[in-house]
């Protein structure tokens, strides 16, 4: 089978050839070159136009001519608000150690373990085998509680063979004889014998004395001190006497049964070093002497019964940490819970162990309301994630969608291929703040490849 091919030559005449099955018409030179240069010149504007497209060249920077899409996905604009979170590292725990302000003095006899938690009522340590009880309250022990001790009558015997008081003879009575009943009888200068006789009920030549003093009994001490203590004592059950500011009879007696349960002598007195008063439930740390040492401040160290997390936060970038704020803390199973500072430090300090000039630190601790949550996890390391800047109502989009355009800045490109420039605000979360005359909530931008 044959075909024929139709060619025109310079003079516009045409020839009519056949041609062999298989074989492949004659070409004219002239006719390839032709077509060899356009196929070029097509293929260099479509990548000039490509080219132009993807660099943002051309219009008014906002919206510029339409270009072939690029392969990706596409994603819409959104309104919403930014959050800007930072976290910190912390350390889960009791908080710092403060000292027990036993005033007990001797021998340490008994030490509790480290770790245990102390209630109203329960033994702190021994000294000299005495015990050292807490209790509850904010003022401290300053001074002995009990009766206060009364004014003994004076003594009233004088030396040996001392006229008894209130004895004198008469005035008349000169070289009587002093008799114990208070009379005496008397001699006149004339020789005669005055008969009369003088009682001395309280006259001494005509002189009235004084009754002698009696002794009082104990008085009640007073103070808020005396109140703080009957609160407890009545807490652990003791009754017989009114809370209020007065050591009564009845609130020594109370004391009495007291110190019978603790094996203690029953004075009906509380000494100095009897006890100690903290705010509530204390846990007992790890003891700075051993049994046998002296008793002092600082034989023991406690701390509160409530899990927390301190954070050694920058002085410079701790303008997050305000009392109240709320955090979320990372523990180290995975799961996280809800805090709020409680206080910051106002003391800067050095890194621990840093030489090379690090920034100071200041302490900032946040306490933790659902400790359950905690589950059985006493101490460790934890993140604190808090919540930095704020942009509320604004334009976002994923940051993978933003292109640098050739004249600088960043751009979108839109579903249809053009580019708009984006002024770029607040990064958080993956997310981009972006503004712009042609950015709009809904507007589909592409994710480039």
């Amino acid at each position: 089978m044959s075909e024929i091919f139709t060619e025109k030559d310079e003079a516009g005449a045409a020839e009519v050839e056949p041609e062999q099955e298989g074989t492949a018409p004659p070409r004219a030179p002239g006719r390839r070159r032709s077509r060899t240069v356009l196929v070029a010149a097509a293929f260099v504007l479509v990548t000039a136009v490509a080219v132009v497209g993807a660099l943002g060249l051309g219009g008014d920077g906002d919206a510029g001519t339409a270009a072939p899409p690029r392969a990706g996905s596409t994603v819409a604009v959104t309104r919403t608000t930014l959050v800007e979170r930072t976290a910190v590292d912390g350390t889960l725990g009791y908080g710092t150690e403060i000292p027990l302000p036993a005033k007990a003095s001797g021998t340490v006899t008994w030490l509790p373990e480290a770790g245990t938690v102390a209630e109203r009522g329960d033994t702190l340590l021994r000294v000299d085998d005495r015990p050292v009880v807490l209790l509850y309250g904010a003022l401290p022990m300053y001074r002995e509680l009990g009766m206060t001790t009364g004014t003994p009558a004076p003594d009233t015997t004088g030396p040996p063979n001392s006229p008894a008081p209130g004895g004198a003879g008469g005035a008349g009575g000169k070289g009587g004889t002093d008799v114990g009943t208070g009379t005496s009888t008397g001699t006149s200068a004339g020789g005669s014998t005055d008969g009369g006789t003088s009682t001395g009920t309280g006259t001494d030549g005509g002189r009235t004395t004084a009754a002698p003093p009696r002794s009082t009994p104990p008085q009640p001490l007073r103070g808020m001190d005396v109140l703080q203590f009957e609160s407890n004592l009545a807490a652990l059950g003791y009754t017989g006497f009114t809370v209020d500011e007065r050591f009564t009879s009845g609130t020594e007696r109370a004391v009495e049964r007291w110190q019978k349960s603790l094996g203690l002598p029953e004075t009906g007195r509380v000494g100095l070093g009897d006890v100690v008063y903290a705010s509530g439930r204390i846990r007992l740390g790890q003891a700075s002497v051993r049994l046998g040492a002296a008793a002092g401040e600082n034989v023991l160290g406690y701390t509160g019964t409530t899990r927390k997390v301190v954070v050694d936060a920058s002085a410079r970038e701790a303008s997050w940490a305000v009392r109240g704020t709320g955090v979320t803390v990372g523990l180290p199973d995975g799961t996280s819970v809800q805090g709020r500072v409680a206080s910051v430090g106002r003391q800067a300090t050095p890194p621990e162990g840093d030489g090379t000039g690090g920034p100071p630190t200041v302490p900032v601790t946040i306490t933790l309301a659902d400790q359950r949550a905690l589950g059985r996890l006493e101490s460790g390391p934890v993140s604190v994630e808090y919540v930095g800047r704020k942009r509320e109502n604004v334009l976002t989009v994923p940051v993978a969608a933003l292109v640098a355009l050739a004249e600088g800045g960043h751009g979108l490109e839109t579903e249809d291929g053009r580019f708009v420039t984006a002024r770029t605000g607040l990064f958080a979360d993956g997310l981009v703040e972006v503004s712009g005359p042609a950015l709009r909530a809904g507007l589909k931008v592409r994710i480039p490849q």
